[in-house]
């Protein structure tokens, strides 16, 4: 005979499942990362018991902390920091104070976060998994997903914006074509762990498909990828061009990568614009006062800040909002 739902305790979940009363005060609160097995034990327990966790306990965490969590690969990056300080601006007018981290991309990280009980969480990383945005799903927090990659099927509190990424890779690609640059390379980010892009990248597919609909090579050969330092890019991409002396365009995933590339193409004696076009990505401060001045695509920083803010009030309210699209500029400078 099924226990009576109103008489079943942690501890006889615990029993059931066969873990400690930790693990399972861990699952229904879901502030600390379980292993999958044991998750899922847990959670057929409850369901086969009945049990209900004990409401007023739990209507404790429910206060907010007017607190926004924003996680980004790179903190040191100028994008995000001016990103973080219009976002700052729009937040503190809606009454919320935000803070930047650095993504750890582990269980423990993901623990800490949701322990700290904040209103929303915006994540704008390339490498974040899935399956812990579902954990900070599960736990009830707003989360706010800047696009950086094609995503499977989100939790239904998760909201997503797009900024432009893989629409304004593909306008620098054509950028480049209508300059009448034929052999484009890609050249990736740098990444101390050798981490490269793969085809859910929405900068790298949109480089892909522009290049593909006009019936131009790209594939694996033609991006640069993999490299721990800037040295190394450098050395990099000035014995590929030596090796593939037709290259006359390069698309950066970033300006700073752009620029590097594009110095190493002059240290091996390439005119810029007149033998090798280059398009980067950002509009950072570099892109203006490296020489040549670097084409570049700028992502419209303000309405996206003002838009997240907007976006994360609203479903802290408890209503879900539209996901959001933006597009971005081309600024054309000298290096192309």
């Amino acid at each position: 005979m099924e226990k009576n739902s109103e008489r079943v305790t942690r501890a006889d979940v615990a029993k059931a499942a066969g873990v400690s009363e930790t693990i399972v005060s861990y699952v229904v609160n879901n502030n600390r990362y379980v292993a999958k097995d044991k998750r899922q034990r847990v959670e057929e327990a409850i369901a086969a018991l009945h049990y209900r966790p004990n409401n007023v306990a739990r209507a404790l965490k429910g206060k907010r902390s007017n607190q926004l969590l924003f996680i980004a690969d790179q903190i040191t990056n100028e994008y995000f920091s001016r990103i973080v300080s219009e976002m700052d601006k729009y937040a503190y007018e809606a009454g919320f104070l935000i803070s930047l981290c650095a993504n750890r991309n582990t269980p423990e990280f993901v623990s800490q976060v949701i322990s700290r009980q904040y209103d929303g969480i915006i994540i704008s990383s390339i490498s974040f998994p899935e399956e812990y945005v579902r954990h900070f799903s599960k736990a009830g927090i707003p989360v706010l997903l800047f696009e950086h990659k094609k995503h499977d099927t989100l939790p239904e509190n998760v909201a997503t914006l797009a900024s432009g990424l893989y629409s304004g890779a593909r306008r620098g690609v054509n950028h480049l074509i209508s300059r009448g640059k034929k052999n484009i390379i890609y050249i990736d980010r740098i990444s101390r762990r050798g981490n490269v892009s793969g085809p859910s990248d929405l900068r790298l597919s949109g480089y892909l498909d522009e290049l593909h609909d006009y019936g131009l090579e790209a594939g694996d050969g033609t991006v640069i990828a993999g490299c721990h330092t800037e040295e190394e890019l450098t050395a990099t991409v000035a014995n590929y061009l030596r090796s593939h002396e037709y290259v006359d365009g390069m698309m950066g995933r970033n300006d700073m990568v752009a620029c590097i590339a594009m110095q190493a193409a002059i240290g091996i004696g390439k005119r810029v614009p007149e033998d090798i076009g280059v398009v980067g990505f950002d509009n950072s401060s570099i892109s203006q006062f490296c020489s040549p001045k670097l084409t570049t695509l700028e992502m419209q920083r303000e309405e996206i800040s003002r838009t997240v803010i907007d976006m994360m009030v609203q479903m802290i309210g408890g209503k879900m909002p539209e996901n959001a699209t933006f597009e971005t500029k081309l600024i054309v400078r000298e290096s192309t």
